[in-house]
């Protein structure tokens, strides 16, 4: 009998170390994709929550276009971006899930749609302008230091204004005709103006499981901040939600098809500031850490 109680802790021991390895095992990479104007080292807190409740996690932050350099056209930064990120997804068979900030979430939107073997299980949003941007802010000094959002639309809509990653998701709601016939990304993405990858890039799209939205009032830099929700404004700039966009309603990419399957999730979070999302325990806490599984 003396000798079965130390076999006993023995073999328990042993039976925990191996649900924790199992634990750990089960948790699927994490790729993380910055925003305009900053790069890996932004993230370290966002790593360290990631890790720290769920020990053993891989997480990548690419690291290309970092600080301004993220200012370059999108569409070259997609190319590069394709390529680092598709070597991460050979790596990771089991899946991934792909957790993008600000300006990083439109370009992962474009991974989404122009790859047609990914492996993402979970694409986290946090605070981009996922249906355009359309406002002052301290971001754009470096490009428009001198302009109004209501001249914004003269630089941008056209063959040089569409070398500048800004330029590439600025949805003017009083010339409307003029981002559909100039702007060469956003546009596309959204399938708003059809091309001859439609129905392709909506398959690929809606090959994840979960779309989580994420973003807030306070956010201050968004604009509108519910472009984090694929929401924005009308001709008047009163906002119009996600569901009563005409390329929700016409399903255009596959956003009215993953919503029906219970695949989009949105998260509000108030009092938080635009460099703050991934910084922001919080935010961590509520609207990320259960999808990390």
């Amino acid at each position: 009998m003396t000798a079965a109680g130390p076999s006993a802790q023995l073999l328990q021991l042993q039976l925990q170390l191996l649900l924790a390895a199992g634990c750990i095992h089960g948790y699927k990479p994490v790729v993380i994709i910055h925003g305009i104007l900053d790069g890996p080292k932004q993230f370290t807190v966002l790593t360290s929550f990631i890790t720290k409740v769920h020990p053993g996690t891989q997480v990548s932050v690419i690291s290309l276009y970092n600080d301004l350099k993220s200012l370059k056209s999108l569409w070259v930064q997609v190319q590069n971006f394709r390529k680092a990120f598709q070597e991460l997804m050979l790596k990771s068979p089991e899946g991934v899930h792909l957790l993008c900030f600000s300006q990083g979430g439109v370009i992962c939107r474009a991974l989404l749609s122009m790859i047609p073997d990914h492996n993402v299980d979970t694409f986290i949003s946090l605070s981009a302008p996922l249906a355009g941007q359309y406002g002052d802010t301290d971001y754009l000094n470096p490009v428009f230091p001198k302009q109004l959002k209501k001249e914004v639309y003269l630089f941008c809509y056209n063959k040089l204004g569409q070398r500048w990653s800004i330029c590439n998701y600025w949805n003017d709601p009083h010339h409307r005709s003029n981002y559909l016939r100039s702007n060469t990304f956003l546009p596309l993405l959204n399938a708003e103006k059809t091309h001859n990858l439609t129905t392709e890039w909506r398959k690929n799209f809606l090959q994840i499981k979960k779309l989580v939205l994420i973003g807030g009032p306070d956010d201050g830099v968004i604009t509108p901040w519910q472009s984090s929700h694929f929401g924005f404004y009308d001709g008047g700039e009163a906002v119009v939600e996600m569901r009563n966009q005409e390329f929700y309603r016409n399903d255009t990419f596959g956003l009215k098809t993953l919503d029906a399957r219970g695949g989009v999730s949105v998260c509000v979070q108030p009092g938080v500031k635009h460099t703050q999302w991934h910084q922001n325990f919080t935010v961590f806490q509520s609207c990320v850490e259960k999808w990390l599984t």
